[in-house]
């Protein structure tokens, strides 16, 4: 299916999903873009390298690709927030934590996304499992994410690695602004999560590709 259609099909599902208490009921209403802030937090055990990384997106299921936010208010019920529309779907919003985090890092030769044609050494892939607002029972939601991260050696595409990285972080009340708060807290977790193991788990790859062979 190309773009387009695709873009008009979740769409058009989205605005077929029930809303749900600042999501449920009330006016028909111009709806607002919400990003959330991300503050990139880099750890200064991680490895120095200096080989480069490209960060690229796998496919999602197309409900994660929409603008909509994604609310469980019970388990196996999912809705979207009334009137909340994400500025960027949600694995341009992981992308960028992750890119944003190697970068501030400073512990990366060269990093950039897949498409800026650089010649990367190795390349992140990342696809979005879950990205929703959980309220399990509770009466305040958290921000519940799951991550694939999948890390290929650029000459042959083999995969070096590949790991789940899942989080929850409740927020601060029921309002939309305070679940897109803690949407930009967890993404600041997972995202030096995952720059940290890719750091890690690609210089390992490099010293083992490079370790002279052991004499018998």
């Amino acid at each position: 299916m190309s773009r387009l259609p695709r873009l008009v099909a979740v769409l058009l599902a989205i605005s077929l999903l029930p809303a749900c208490s600042s999501l449920i009921g009330g006016p028909k209403e111009t709806p607002k873009l919400y990003a959330p802030v991300l503050h990139p937090q880099a750890n200064a055990a991680w490895p120095q390298v200096v080989w480069s990384l490209a960060t690229s997106r796998s496919a999602s299921m197309p409900i994660l690709e929409g603008p909509g936010i994604l609310v469980s208010p019970t388990p196996g019920e999912l809705q979207v927030y009334r009137g909340a529309l994400w500025a960027r779907s949600p694995s341009e919003l992981v992308e960028d934590s992750v890119l944003h985090t190697l970068e501030a890092s400073g512990k990366i030769a060269a990093v950039a996304r897949q498409n800026s044609g650089m010649d990367a050494d190795y390349r992140l892939l990342l696809e979005v499992r879950e990205f929703r607002a959980d309220y399990t029972g509770n009466a305040v939601p958290a921000a519940r994410l799951d991550i694939n991260a999948k890390l290929l050696y650029a000459n042959d595409l083999s995969i070096v690695g590949s790991r789940n990285f899942q989080l929850t972080q409740p927020a601060s009340d029921t309002e939309v602004a305070s679940v897109v708060s803690a949407f930009g807290q967890a993404l600041d977790r997972l995202a030096g999560q995952i720059a940290g193991w890719a750091l890690t788990t690609g210089q390992a790859h490099e010293q083992a590709a490079h370790r002279p062979a052991t004499r018998r």
